[in-house]
């Protein structure tokens, strides 16, 4: 008896592996196209590409299967501006562009995953179609002939467009179509270069019948209803690139806040060009006010200075244009330095040696610039002892120096460099420099206590350098520890007080910082410098931050707190809490973590537990919640008609999921259903009970009946335990007319897009292609393939292997139907007898080269191995023909479509209108090569443990 309970149990784990594991499954995912494509090549060798007319809207959807459910994301490559689309779990996610533009064409992705296997990721590459206005420009060459009073004038008319595809081109010369070798006196080409860019008409010799209407004309073949564009272009004997005069002067000086005009006039050209104005290539300040060839620019400032050019241009020969630079006056930047004595190793100023003021000033236009000196107020001229120059090759332009040789005590005053520009306008700038027994070279201490200087993260702080001396020089901020920014983004920061005031400092700027003396507004000597080092103390930082805990009552865990960072990293110290209430205590040692642990849960265990470690910068915390909720229900959203017709008015919805994670908490004693019509604020609830212990996949299932047609309906789920309502999740389920009303039949014409959710295997060599007879070109493929789909109808659809070139010889292609689930009620319950389905087809395989049509059933429980249950070879005349095969699977299903290339291209295999039906087939079609599923893997497992099991039930008799 106990080999007949391990038997059974045996059974039973296998189909708990077979029907609950096998709801699981991966993601998988199909892109399909509506909106306003006007041409579709569909995956064949290398790539799927979607083409459609720049300003119409893009509209590709992602058909994602898998459980849990999968998310979808878009992205893209390639030319746009937004190339990532944001995250989205919405099913059959559309991604919708209205009037899409050239650049947003190339490769989009769609990527789907649930944490099963690899991500799956479909791509489709959008290719925008567009035809631009053609351009002509007309250029001309004179060449004198030696020896010979003659001169060759040649005319090139260039004709050019933006396109995608590549445009063609044509000439006319008035209602004459013009081409290569019609006219001895005209040659057609393409440059080299640019070959399919442009075209080129070349006017040799030019000879009076040459002056007339030229029209060039684009096309990209009506491609995307896109209609040929035309350019008219007249030649004439007056025909001339343009010229324009500039009346302005050049360059242009004005003072800030005037008004400028620039006026520009075309001198010739024909046809009559057209102006435009452009500052330093670039475009106008926006201020600035057009008027045909008059351009004013009012009130205007330092920052629209520039080279101002005005371009002409008639598309004959090259643009003209002529520039003029607008300099508008300024002073600024006044900066001044004091140099001892260079021929002395001293950096102090004493009586009897020379000293140099050098004072330096930014002028626009630095030609204007002029410097007068004065002492004590009153004006200082240039004198044996008191030299005065106005430009020195060794410092920088618009510096003036003033050399005092051999001072004396009544050179003692205030010096006062005053720069300022030729015929005024401008505010002078005045520097006072004070020389005096006080005037000493600076020094630079820091302040007692502020190096090593602790601050906490988050702070302002201040980092100090005194300076003495007289006068006293710019302070110069850097860091001394490392080639790094200083936190204004500059390398150096400018102080006048010696003072760095660093707002909101992070732990990054931890370091030493060196201050030092600049030449400006003080002497001219070896720097004199000085470190700070900064210490920011920041809060441990700790992991988990926050983390949630399901756990069932009775059960033990443990928690763990760990510290990534902190300063100081030691004493440290720890708390934990569960709510208020403190729990335990503590130092580190050499350990970065700490751990609580519970026995075993009780009510009073539920809640936010914490854990504080801290330093003397803070406190870092961990924080976990411990639940008892139930985890969210996962909707399945593969089942296969979940759509049935109930009455005239309603309808039923077969709603389906599993439980994440069951087991980690408490036993799930019901669900609570809640259900409203969308856009309704009125939710109708009830509750539906469970009786035994949820498995970890296995598919739940709960009939919506009375649904009122055609209304979309929002449907919540919320698991219940004894701690309470779990985490709720929601669908909307939306009414659509069935195609079949159960499944127990389900059927396929093929008249739709979609094909049924019918896939194609890309591991083989080609696709079935989707087409009928109504638009099928049989250009190349003669006597084969149907003249109608099965029904006789010559738009109706079918699908079929095109068997013409590239393809060889024993090429195969594969199409699967969608998977169908076959789940019984109770796996563990009575052995249950294994289904039988009936699948049908109408094939067609006419012509002398036809190959091989194989029908496979593929099961989730046979992985990598494919059952074949019919076949098929050879010419079997001109006319549709059905088969029918039973088929038994055992796990989920899906049926699998093989053509096989014969030996030449009279080869085309067709099928149409496809079916599966529970039950078995009715006075099947004689077929001496249909081949039971009997012989499958999981047909041999029910019959060994059934023969065993009567055995051992004879034998104990």
């Amino acid at each position: 008896m106990d080999i007949i309970f391990a038997l059974l149990w045996l059974l039973a784990a296998l189909f708990e592996g077979v029907f609950c594991q096998g709801i699981y499954a991966p993601p998988n995912v199909r892109i399909i196209h509506s909106g306003h494509a006007c041409n579709i090549e569909e995956e064949r060798y290398t790539e799927r590409v979607y083409t459609i007319r720049e300003g119409e809207t893009l509209e590709l959807t992602c058909l994602v299967s898998g459980h849990p459910r999968p998310q979808i994301r878009w992205t893209k490559t390639a030319g746009s501006a937004t190339d990532r689309f944001q995250d989205s779990s919405v099913f059959n996610e559309t991604l919708r562009i209205t009037r899409i533009q050239r650049h947003q064409g190339g490769r989009y992705y769609c990527k789907a995953e649930n944490g099963l296997g690899t991500p799956a990721i479909k791509s489709i590459r959008v290719d925008v179609y567009y035809l631009d206005d053609p351009i002509v420009t007309v250029h001309q060459s004179i060449g004198e002939a030696k020896e010979q009073f003659y001169y060759e004038r040649t005319v090139f008319l260039r004709c050019a467009a933006n396109s995608n595809p590549p445009v063609r081109y044509s000439w006319r010369r008035g209602r004459e179509f013009l081409s290569q070798g019609s006219d001895k006196g005209v040659e057609i080409y393409e440059p080299f270069f640019t070959q399919g860019e442009t075209k080129i008409l070349k006017l040799k010799n030019l000879r009076p019948q040459d002056y007339a209407n030229y029209t060039c004309t684009a096309s990209v073949r009506n491609v995307c209803g896109i209609p040929d564009k035309s350019v008219l272009f007249r030649l004439t004997n007056k025909t001339a690139s343009p010229s324009i005069k500039l009346l302005v002067e050049d360059p242009i000086v004005a003072n800030p806040g005037q008004t400028v005009t620039l006026v520009c006039i075309i001198s010739g050209g024909e046809p009559n060009p057209t102006l435009a104005w452009v500052r330093n290539g670039e475009e106008l300040p926006k201020k600035s006010v057009l008027n045909g060839g008059t351009l004013t620019i009012p009130a205007i400032s330092t920052d629209e200075a520039g080279v101002y050019s005005c371009v002409a241009s008639n598309n004959v020969g090259n643009p003209a244009k002529k520039s003029t630079n607008i300099v508008v006056r300024a002073l600024k930047k006044g900066r001044f330095w004091i140099t001892p004595d260079p021929y002395h190793n001293d950096d102090n100023i004493q009586i009897g040696r020379e000293v140099k003021i050098s004072c330096q000033v930014e002028a626009t236009p630095p030609e204007e610039l002029m410097f007068s000196w004065l002492k004590n107020g009153r004006p200082l001229r240039s004198s044996e002892r008191m030299v005065i120059t106005q430009t020195d090759p060794d410092v920088a332009p618009g510096t003036t120096n003033l050399d005092i040789i051999d001072l004396k005590f009544t050179d003692f005053g205030t010096y006062t460099c005053v720069a300022s520009l030729k015929n005024g306008g401008i505010p002078e700038i005045s520097i006072d420099v004070n020389i005096s027994s006080t005037t000493v070279p600076p020094n630079l201490t820091v302040p007692r206590g502020k190096s090593p200087l602790a601050t906490q993260e988050g702070d302002t702080v201040e980092l100090q350098c005194l300076v003495s001396g007289k006068p006293k020089p710019i302070i110069l901020w850097s860091r001394a520890d490392k080639e790094a920014p200083m936190p204004d983004g500059n390398m150096q920061t400018e102080s006048y007080d010696g003072v760095l005031r660093i707002v909101n400092v992070s732990r990054e700027m931890t370091g030493t910082y060196r201050c030092q003396t600049s030449q400006y507004n003080g002497f001219n000597v070896k720097p004199r410098e000085a470190i700070v080092e900064l210490i920011v103390l920041y809060p441990p930082a700790v992991e988990p931050v926050y983390t949630e805990i399901r756990q069932g009552l009775g059960r033990p865990f443990s928690l763990s707190c760990r510290v990534l960072r902190a300063h100081p990293s030691r004493v440290l110290t720890y708390e934990w809490k569960l709510g208020t209430r403190l729990l335990t205590t503590g130092k580190f040692d050499t350990r970065d973590e700490t751990e609580y642990h519970v026995k075993s849960l009780n009510r009073e265990g539920y809640g936010a537990y914490t854990c504080d470690i801290t330093n003397e910068a803070g406190a870092g915390r961990c924080t976990f919640l411990v639940t008892g909720k139930a985890f969210a229900p996962e909707f399945y959203y593969d089942t296969y008609s979940a759509l049935w017709q109930n009455k005239p008015r309603v309808y039923g919805f077969k709603l389906q999921w599993t439980q994440m994670n069951p087991n980690a908490v408490d036993r799930i004693m019901a669900y609570r259903l809640g259900i409203k019509q969308t856009g309704h604020q009125r939710w109708w609830e009830q509750e539906i009970p469970t009786e035994d212990n949820i498995q970890k996949g296995e598919l739940l299932t709960y009939n919506l009946t009375e649904l009122i047609k055609p209304e979309a309906y929002q449907v919540r789920l919320t698991p219940i335990t004894r701690f309470g309502e779990g985490d709720s999740t929601e669908r909307i389920i939306h009414y659509s007319a069935p195609v079949n009303p159960h499944w127990s039949k389900f059927q396929c014409g093929f008249e739709e897009d979609t094909i049924c959710m019918f896939t194609q295997d890309k591991t083989e060599e080609f696709d079935w292609t989707r087409h009928s007879a109504a638009t099928r070109d049989t250009k190349y493929t003669p006597n084969t393939g149907p003249s109608s789909d099965r029904s006789g109808s010559k738009q109706g659809f079918y699908m079929y292997i095109e068997t013409s070139r590239p393809r060889l010889e024993g090429d195969k292609a594969r199409l699967l139907t969608p998977s169908f689930n076959v789940a019984p009620k109770n796996p563990y319950g009575n052995v249950a007898p294994i289904p039988t389905y009936c699948f049908s087809f109408y094939y067609h395989m006419n012509g002398k080269h036809i190959g091989t049509l194989n029908v496979y059933l593929r099961q989730k429980s046979q992985t990598g191995q494919d059952t074949s249950v019919w076949t098929l070879s050879g010419n079997q005349g001109d006319r549709w023909r059905q088969a029918r095969v039973n088929i038994n699977p055992t796990s989920s299903f899906q049926i699998v479509l093989e053509g096989i290339r014969g030996s030449g291209i009279e080869g085309d295999i067709a099928v149409d209108d496809l079916a599966i039906e529970e039950g078995e087939c009715r006075d099947p079609p004689p077929s001496s090569n249909i081949r039971s599923l009997a012989s499958s893997a999981a047909v041999h497992i029910w019959q060994l443990c059934l023969t065993l099991l009567l055995v051992l039930v004879g034998l104990r008799r």
